[in-house]
């Protein structure tokens, strides 16, 4: 697929800024202008960016409720009630469930968590899991990166005398559930600074404000920052402001003294003698995480995420890295037999927006599946199977496009729905699908624009390769941690040809190795171009073109750099 190349612009008074902030801080002009694009436009800021403290996130009492929470928590403690920690199957849920138990646990014994089935329960408060805490003696259930929508199932807990603090992200309804408390930033009435947390960053802010109101250390809080990193790379919120400093501290812990459960995670993924990186997060500790719940159960990843055995909790890396194999090969499976459908209806590439609906694939890998029809054919699409006598299915965004607000649109025809800007699950009668694929097509035809169905990739700033020094590459590490709001820098560089040595690599010769020089230096660059061998005939020809990449670390020669290339563009004439 062919990228527009987008030149982030840059007003001519910031282009001044840029210039003396580098200036100030020792740094490249080229650094200078990524700073300013972030908003920074002073060395004080620019420290407090590079080096965020603990001690400057947000008073956890500024959230609505949040005083309710505590005193709820406090009461259920006081009268030695039983605690059900509850949370959604994915990443963000099992962390946040893990950190929330693993906190009051130090604390308090009368606790327990439960996940819900993907299969049986679905996403959410279940009725099921209402009676399950009736059952075990339950009189408090914290819920985590769910629950906002669960009106009914929450006013028949009410009904059993069982109260909810509900901590969530999501998006809520014009009602709220009948809780004892509800922190969640997008509520209307909201009085906190910052909405962009994960569901275990509200989790982690929750505890932060049981901790001040009983006068517990902040220090016992900081080894449970590696599960709010996992939980702010796997669920893609942005990383600035506060989530920025949880990210940049959680990774500092993931790095330092992981949990046994996270530590054997990375055991299993071969990331030991290296540092962690969110992207790290992204591609294999959190994919091994949710694979959990997509194949089996998600009460399984929380059970790894609170072992305290190392031995034991290997066991479990390694059954969670068999579930992922098999995640693996159902996915490509799916992916192969959606992209055919799309392929072979030429219908369909008339449309905006793309709906498939098959009953027989499997509930744990539909997101993904969605996830990749939009990277391959940059539409927002939704994909449904049958599950629980429902239609049931997630939808995917391509950048700038609100598919959430394209599913509510459809809000009469579902029985459930809940998500973000970029994703949303959705659930329905089998027989309403084919009105829905109408409807969902017509909201995005009329709303998406034809910037947004093609895809583009943001250039930073055009440098050369000389610019490419070991100061400018330790300076461009200070930017982590890398994700939404603050991604990683992406360069292109002009003219650049084959040093001679570049060649085809990968198991399915699909990937080019590369080195290369630009007609400004002679100094020779490393490159990685994944997916891009159609290219190689072109490069060896010794003729020039131009790159688009981001500047990486070779894992393989510690200490050296190379470019990972995201597009290549020959210069024909």
């Amino acid at each position: 697929m062919t990228h527009k190349w987008n030149y982030l612009p840059i007003s001519p008074h910031l282009v001044e800024t840029s210039q003396q902030l580098a200036k100030d801080l020792g740094m490249s002009p080229i650094l200078g202008r990524l700073l300013v694009e972030r908003g920074i436009t002073t060395a004080a800021e620019a420290k407090k960016f590079f080096r965020p403290q603990l001690s400057e996130l947000l008073d956890p009492f500024l959230m609505k409720d949040m005083d309710l929470a505590v005193e709820r928590l406090n009461l259920a403690m006081g009268r030695k009630e039983r605690i059900l920690v509850y949370g959604d199957y994915d990443v963000d849920g099992t962390t946040a469930v893990a950190l929330v138990y693993k906190f009051i646990q130090q604390f308090y014994s009368n606790i327990d968590y439960y996940i819900p089935d993907r299969y049986e329960e679905g996403y959410g408060v279940s009725f099921q899991g209402v009676d399950y805490a009736e059952e075990t003696g339950v009189k408090l259930v914290i819920v985590l990166d769910c629950g906002i929508k669960a009106v009914k199932e929450i006013a028949y807990a009410k009904e059993k005398g069982i109260d909810f603090i509900i901590c969530d992200h999501h998006v809520p309804d014009d009602e709220l559930p009948p809780a004892a408390a509800i922190l969640n930033a997008k509520r209307k009435d909201n009085t906190y600074p910052y909405e962009h947390l994960s569901g275990c960053g509200v989790g982690f802010k929750f505890m932060q404000a049981f901790a001040l109101n009983n006068g517990i250390d902040f220090h016992n809080l900081v080894p449970l920052l590696d599960l709010c990193a996992v939980s702010i790379a796997s669920d893609i919120v942005p990383i600035m402001g506060e989530n920025r400093i949880l990210a940049y501290h959680g990774l500092k812990q993931l790095n330092s003294n992981p949990s046994v459960g996270l530590k054997a995670i990375i055991d299993v993924c071969g990331l030991n003698d290296r540092e962690l990186t969110m992207s790290d997060i992204v591609f294999k500790i959190g994919p091994r995480i949710n694979a959990s719940g997509r194949i089996q159960n998600g009460k399984e990843a929380v059970d790894l995420l609170t072992e305290k055995d190392f031995s034991t909790a290997v066991e479990k890396a390694n059954t969670i890295n068999q579930y992922n194999e098999t995640r693996k090969d159902l996915d490509k499976a799916m992916t192969e037999e959606a992209n055919k459908i799309v392929a072979e209806h030429s219908a369909l590439n008339d449309k905006h927006s793309i709906v498939l609906y098959n009953p027989e694939w499997h509930r744990g890998v539909i997101g993904i599946v969605a996830s990749r029809l939009t990277e391959v054919f940059y539409k927002p699409s939704v994909v449904l199977t049958y599950t629980g006598g429902l239609a049931t299915g997630s939808a995917r965004s391509v950048t700038g496009f609100d598919v959430y607000k394209a599913v509510e649109s459809c809000r009469d025809l579902l029985e459930n729905f809940g998500g973000h800007t970029y994703a949303a699950g959705l659930s329905m009668k089998a027989e309403n699908v084919p009105i829905f694929r109408e409807r969902f097509e017509a909201f995005v035809a009329e709303h998406i624009t034809s910037e947004q169905m093609l895809p583009v990739i943001d250039i930073n700033a055009e440098i050369d390769f000389k610019d490419i020094s070991n100061k400018f590459y330790a300076d461009l590490k200070k930017f982590n941690p890398f994700g939404p709001n603050n991604e990683k820098p992406v360069f292109c560089t002009h003219n650049v040809y084959d040093y001679g040595t570049s060649k085809v690599v990968g198991r399915g010769q699909e990937h080019i190795k590369l080195e290369l020089v630009d007609n400004k230096s002679n100094k020779v660059m490393n490159g990685i171009a994944f997916g891009q061998s159609s290219h190689v005939r072109f490069i060896k020809t010794k003729r020039s073109f131009d790159i688009v990449y981001t500047i990486e670390e070779n894992t393989h020669k510690k200490g050296e750099v190379q470019l990972q290339i995201e597009d290549i563009k020959p210069n024909e004439v």
